[in-house]
């Protein structure tokens, strides 16, 4: 069997360390420890007496209720925590996924999942998102994927690398094509919280059907991607079947990484970070917005929805993964390729980092372009 890389994390390892700007992480800028812990004496104080031991395997009970709290409907029975979203995904894939079933998923979207499959043998199918409908899902490409075999439909909403938020009508067609064969939905919610346009967080695909299992990690949305926190939203028999996965791959996240998703996920703290990483987005939008305007044509896009990524189409006659090797080694600067979400002739271009970091990185970017279009 031919063994499919992540492109995306592979080149990620590859030049994130050697760049000196990186505009491929779809988080905002990293918030520090001292920013998420303000004068909150007590706590530190806390961290500073913990042992620093196994914490409970699917998550500490405070973490987990933390985690319901967000999900109308959900209790801790109905929460598992892991080691960021990847690894809930890949468990997921574990747990469901046999020889001879279906994925059917997005295009574009966030490789993983699918990659996932395609590694375990199993046939992905897949619906569009239309580029000149504003990334709208195509309804009767999503009506036609599915088959007797399909057995997850995963779907990335808010959508990585579009930024494009569902409609409800959307929404609905989704649950009603798994409904139709009895498959589950795999709904990656990381994005939840990291809106541009607006202050209410996207809705869930937890509680509308008996077959989802709902994605969140503390990374995208809140700034925080080195607490490795992830977790699953789904029915308590199904969460406790992904927990004999998790025990088979990395056991538990962190212990120190519990108490600290737990404070950030507190009523007191969360909508304090969920406002910085807005801020970000709606301060780094513009910046990228009045860049593109002045590069007479070269791009077309959808302004995203939510996320701190806008997928950009350019006008050259060169391959995504060859533009960005060409922008890592001339201008230090990492953006990500089209080929790493099936669409060629793209960039995923990150815009959560301060104006001068952004300017800085566009004005290379920028001779870059130009001696290529010579």
């Amino acid at each position: 069997m031919t063994f499919t890389p992540f492109n995306l994390e592979y080149t990620q390892s590859i030049w994130e360390q050697k760049v000196d700007i990186n505009l491929t992480e779809s988080g905002v800028h990293p918030i520090r420890l001292d920013e998420l812990l303000g004068e909150n004496g007590e706590l530190v104080a806390k961290i500073l007496e913990t042992e620093i031991n196994y914490p409970h395997v699917n998550g500490n009970p405070e973490l987990r209720q933390s985690i319901a709290n967000l999900y109308d409907g959900a209790g801790v029975e109905n929460v598992i925590v892991t080691v960021g979203a990847a690894e809930a995904n890949n468990i997921i894939m574990q747990t469901l996924m046999q020889p001879g079933d279906e994925l059917l998923t997005q295009t574009p979207t966030y490789m993983q999942v699918w990659g996932l499959a395609m590694n375990a043998g199993n046939a992905v199918r897949s619906f569009r998102m239309d580029p000149d409908q504003g990334w709208a899902l195509d309804l009767d490409e999503l009506r036609a994927g599915v088959t007797d075999k399909t057995r997850i439909i995963a779907v990335v909403n808010p959508n990585n690398p579009t930024g494009y938020i569902m409609t409800e009508q959307e929404m609905d067609a989704v649950v009603d094509a798994a409904d139709s064969v009895g498959a589950w939905i795999l709904a990656d919610e990381v994005y939840r919280g990291a809106e541009r346009l607006r202050d209410d967080e996207t809705p869930s695909f937890f509680g509308r059907y008996d077959k989802v299992l709902a994605l969140g990690s503390t990374s995208k949305a809140y700034g925080l991607p080195g607490l490795r926190i992830g977790w699953i939203v789904g029915p308590a028999e199904m969460v406790d079947d992904a927990w004999r996965r998790h025990e088979y791959t990395t056991i538990t996240a962190g212990m120190l990484s519990n108490l600290l998703a737990t404070h950030a996920l507190s009523p007191e703290v969360r909508p304090r970070l969920l406002k910085r990483t807005r801020d970000y987005i709606r301060n780094g939008f513009p910046v990228l917005e009045e860049w593109m305007g002045t590069q007479d044509g070269l791009f077309s896009y959808t302004p995203p929805q939510a996320s701190a990524v806008a997928f950009i189409r350019y006008h050259l006659d060169i391959n995504s993964t060859e533009l960005m090797e060409r922008l890592c080694r001339e201008a230090s600067v990492f953006v990500g390729a089209g080929d790493s979400f099936g669409m060629d002739h793209h960039l995923r271009i990150a815009f959560g980092q301060e104006r001068e970091v952004l300017e800085e990185a566009f004005s290379r970017i920028e001779k870059t372009l130009a001696s290529i279009a010579r």
